[in-house]
């Protein structure tokens, strides 16, 4: 089984790698980039039967900041 996790900085967190990403965009001649975001996906191989809340709490201990990271879960 497989799960997908999506982390991303919080909307108001400052993110200084996607705004250098959106300066060198701007420096390459892509002009229509107002803003970016960056963040991570972690891929985890899993057991079968491993519940989404187990996925989650391993968000919470370990894979996302929940301070300043929202994160979402994508199991298949």
């Amino acid at each position: 089984m497989k799960a997908r996790v999506h982390v991303m900085l919080k909307n108001g967190v400052l993110d200084p790698q996607g705004e250098a990403v959106r300066h060198a965009l701007g420096s390459l001649g892509f002009d229509g980039v107002s803003g970016v975001r960056q963040g991570k996906v972690i891929e985890l191989d899993l057991a079968d039967g491993t519940s989404e809340e187990t996925v989650k709490e391993m968000c919470e201990k370990l894979l996302a900041n929940t301070v300043i990271e929202s994160y979402s879960v994508e199991l298949g």
